[in-house]
């Protein structure tokens, strides 16, 4: 009997069995398929957290602060006065908060491996007004998020030009019908000086961007340019000169290898440096700590199913004794027995793991374009579940590794029977 025979006979065995063959395969197909999803998910998220990293920043860049920033709010109403050769951040709204000098940033450009620094300055206005007269709060972002801007119309701001993005979500707070009405719009921003002297900035709406996990477009960001001009009138105004201090800087580390002993320097020097994959590298964590234990819950799935094919083909084997007794009366060898058996613990494997892992890819694929159009709306770009070809090929092959497994038992129990006893059994 060749191997191809004995494939027949395993699958006509398994369809013989009937209800008994079919649960089992259930049971396999439910493993399969909560292991596709689980794979899919954390495919998909992941996937999603690799663009917006792309998108937020290069990997040779740090994002440098003061470690243990001071945030102090005054107790009157009129702007707290400076300390002579202080380095908090002045906002102009009675908040401060120890920022980096002029002399970080120089300590910066002075470090081995660092191409460059860009400094970044705080800027806190008193409101934004539209064309037509209404003042909302503007909490700003800061020009370096524009490299993870999403745009659903326009483009980012020029650092050269007076201009600013606008959160999707403002559009129509802000009285405009479309994104594409918004860019292009003439709006105020109001920022007033230490001494409380507001005065009026007009600026260009550049473009409307979408949210991102990198949390880049919830505030309207502003151009390079603009933001210093900010700047410049939110510190002035004061019976003395206001010591220069930024929020933060970015700074270039070319050889990526030389980022640890960069931070580790900074560290030193009283700073904190970041790279993108610090700040988005908690999402990718937890997110893998939830697909992973998913996956436990759906290897504890397969496992059971496991247990299924034991019992139905040891079941299997009690029944057909005598013809498992006849078989190697004709001269079939205990090899060819136990791979009879193990044959159709693949088969009901193999059929479990393909209906699952098709049932998955189904399913999450419509999963994520209900969820894309709904609850995900404001997450353009992700994608819950997504599925490579590959990854879906090994869960095949690992569940149909399990059924092979869990047939072993059953199959050696067959290969060892004695002939004549199993002729004799009733």
């Amino acid at each position: 009997m060749t191997w191809a025979d004995l494939l027949r006979a395993a699958v006509a065995n398994t369809r013989r069995a009937g209800l008994r063959a079919g649960l089992t395969v259930l049971a396999v197909f439910i493993g399969a398929l909560a292991l596709t999803l689980t794979s899919g998910m954390g495919t998909g998220v992941n996937r999603y957290i690799d663009e917006t990293v792309a998108a937020f920043g290069t990997p040779d860049t740090l994002y440098v602060q003061r470690s243990h920033p001071l945030v102090e709010l005054s107790s009157g109403s009129g702007p707290r006065p400076w300390e002579p050769g202080s380095s908090r951040v002045q906002t102009g709204l009675g908040v401060s908060f120890e920022g980096l000098t002029p002399g970080d940033v120089a300590l910066l450009e002075g470090l081995e491996h660092v191409a460059s620094v860009e400094p970044m300055y705080s800027v806190t206005p008193s409101w934004l007004e539209t064309p037509g007269g209404e003042r909302f709060q503007l909490p700003l972002g800061i020009p370096v998020d524009v490299e993870g801007l999403r745009l659903v119309a326009g483009r980012a701001p020029d650092p050269g030009r007076d201009e600013l993005s606008l959160p999707g979500s403002w559009v129509a707070g802000l009285g405009f019908a479309s994104p594409q009405e918004a860019v292009g719009a003439r709006v105020e921003v109001v920022m007033e000086d230490v001494a409380g002297r507001p005065r009026a900035f007009p600026a260009t709406v550049s473009g409307v961007t979408q949210a991102s996990l990198a949390g880049t477009a919830l505030n309207p960001i502003p151009s390079a340019s603009f933001n210093e001009r900010l700047h410049a009138h939110q510190v002035s105004g004061g019976p003395q000169p206001v010591p220069e201090s930024y929020l933060m800087a970015t700074v270039s580390v070319p050889d990526l290898d030389r980022i640890g002993a960069v931070q580790d320097r900074l560290e030193d020097e009283g700073m904190v440096a970041s790279t993108v994959e610090d700040k988005l590298g908690m999402f990718r964590a937890v997110i893998n700590g939830i697909v992973w234990i998913l996956n436990t819950s759906a290897v504890v799935a397969l496992l059971a199913a496991g247990l299924g094919i034991v019992n139905t083909l040891l079941m299997s084997v009690q029944e057909r004794t005598r013809e498992i007794g006849l078989m190697k009366a004709v001269g079939m060898g205990g090899h060819k027995v136990f791979g009879l058996f193990s044959l159709e613990a693949v088969v009901i494997g193999f059929l479990g793991a393909v209906a699952g892992a098709a049932a998955g890819v189904l399913a999450g694929t419509a999963a994520s374009d209900a969820l894309a159009a709904g609850p995900l709306a404001r997450l353009p770009g992700l994608s819950l579940f997504a599925f490579e070809g590959d990854r879906v090929l090994l869960i095949v092959a690992a569940v149909v590794g399990i059924a092979f497994l869990a047939g072993t038992l059953p199959a050696v129990r067959a290969a060892r029977k004695d002939p004549i006893e199993a002729l004799r059994h009733e």
